[in-house]
């Protein structure tokens, strides 16, 4: 059976314990013939990227643990590097790969170790899940998540209906990837007072998607595809309607007056 993460970013809370996790288990420790030694700086087998969205008062920051090498693209490309593995686990063993600098060039998630001459990147820990007799018997990014938002097991353990992948060859699964917002304060520029239940509706190419502004005038237009929307706020017989683009990136606007 096929092994896979599965990644539930609505639970990831950013506290990079996966990250130090992978650097605690192979940093200073050599895994032959499953991995050599990682160096302590300029290699993130697993990194967790943190992006700051939106502007002004209207910004979330979303966190992506991202998983490197695991991906069949590398099996198409250099089979003859490879652990052979029935569970599916990309495994760069370094007595196979030395010379191979072309591996770590073409796929993201593998680097280059210039002082052993060899290409390495997440091999899913596969020297734990092989221990009959380690505790764990998992990846350590896993193990070390507090909110069990990193999963690893057999492909038919998870509910994979939904779930996306950054790499479609890759055997790293994630439950509600980010998309973009559209937010903003709105206000009465008569009253001097914000607007507090103004009905948002936000209309393009990918749907419709509605919103209230809160107790504090705000509204937010969450999990939206990107696109570029006509969005309308109305109440008591005012209407405001603004064109916004998502392509690029997420919108915390500036306050709209309603008039």
């Amino acid at each position: 059976m096929s092994k896979v993460f599965y990644i539930d970013l609505q639970k990831c809370t950013g506290c990079r314990n996966c990250q130090i996790a992978c650097k605690d288990e192979f940093c200073g420790n050599s895994w032959l013939p499953y991995a050599a030694e990682q160096p302590e700086i300029g290699q993130f087998w697993m990194e967790l990227t943190e992006k700051e969205r939106g502007a002004g008062s209207h910004v979330r920051v979303s966190y992506v643990p991202v998983i490197g090498a695991q991906t069949q693209a590398i099996a198409a490309y250099a089979p003859e590097v490879l652990m052979e593995r029935e569970d599916g686990l990309i495994v760069i063993e370094p007595d196979k790969a030395k010379g191979r600098r072309d591996i770590a060039e073409k796929f993201a998630g593998v680097f280059w170790n210039e002082e052993l001459g060899i290409p390495q990147g997440c091999c899913g820990c596969a020297h734990l899940v092989d221990d009959e007799e380690s505790p764990i018997r998992t990846p350590r990014c896993v193990d070390n998540c507090p909110v069990e938002a990193i999963l690893f097991g057999d492909e038919s353990e998870f509910d994979l209906a939904g779930a996306e992948r950054l790499d479609p060859q890759s055997s790293v699964y994630y439950k509600e990837l980010p998309q973009t917002f559209i937010a903003a304060t709105v206000f009465d520029p008569d009253a001097m007072e914000i607007v507090e239940g103004a009905v948002v509706t936000a209309k393009g190419a990918s749907g419709t998607f509605t919103a209230t502004t809160d107790r504090w005038g705000d509204f937010w237009l969450k999990e939206i595809p990107a696109d570029d929307y006509a969005v309308t706020i109305e109440k008591d017989g005012k209407k405001k309607t603004v064109q916004v683009s998502t392509k690029d990136e997420d919108q915390g606007l500036p306050d709209i007056a309603l008039v």
